[in-house]
């Protein structure tokens, strides 16, 4: 498998610019993208089976890989949830796969949502990892339109080696993340 560009990006631009700016002593010290998991709660399952097969196939489409089915760890009668019931689902990307998903969402799909003026710059955690959430599914150009029934959101959270926020911040923004100004 060819190397992803992200990645040849990431290795040529973005580590020297980060060396740059923080000053780090060895190349192990350089901040990268750990992981992406991306992950789809699905509170209507509980009366519908049906529509949790529906949104597994379609995070599989987007992201390239099967997911893992989430159930609920504990029951909460005001929600009629019993614990082990499906009640979403969840992909974690690691290596290539997760610079060709990072790629797509950053150059294709986050430009195709509806009065986008870029994400939210203090959705981190403390800890140099980056939560962003999706109103629609329907900004990946791997969904078809016409065969969707029901429009979802997910949360994708982008897990990072980096310290600080501010490092993480600066990763993100190196690697192409439109955020707000």
């Amino acid at each position: 498998m060819a190397q992803a560009r992200l990645k040849k990006y990431y290795i040529e631009n973005v580590v020297p610019a980060l060396i740059k700016e923080f000053g780090y002593k060895s190349m192990m010290e350089v901040p990268k993208v750990a992981k992406i998991v991306v992950n789809m709660g699905l509170g209507e399952a509980i009366q519908n089976v049906k529509i949790l097969d529906n949104a597994v196939e379609e995070l599989a489409r987007i992201t390239g890989q099967k997911p893992v089915i989430t159930k609920a760890k504990r029951s909460i009668s005001t929600f009629k949830l019993r614990q082990g019931m499906s009640i979403g689902c969840r992909v974690t990307l690691r290596r290539e796969r997760m610079y060709e998903f990072f790629d797509r969402l950053v150059s294709v799909s986050l430009p195709r949502v509806r009065d986008f003026r870029g994400v939210s710059p203090t959705s981190f955690d403390g800890m140099g990892n980056y939560t962003l959430g999706l109103q629609e599914q329907i900004i990946f150009p791997e969904i078809d339109y016409d065969k969707i029934e029901k429009v979802r959101g997910m949360n994708v959270v982008v897990v990072t080696t980096a310290k600080t926020d501010q490092e993480a911040r600066y990763l993100l923004k190196l690697m192409g993340v439109p955020f707000r100004s």
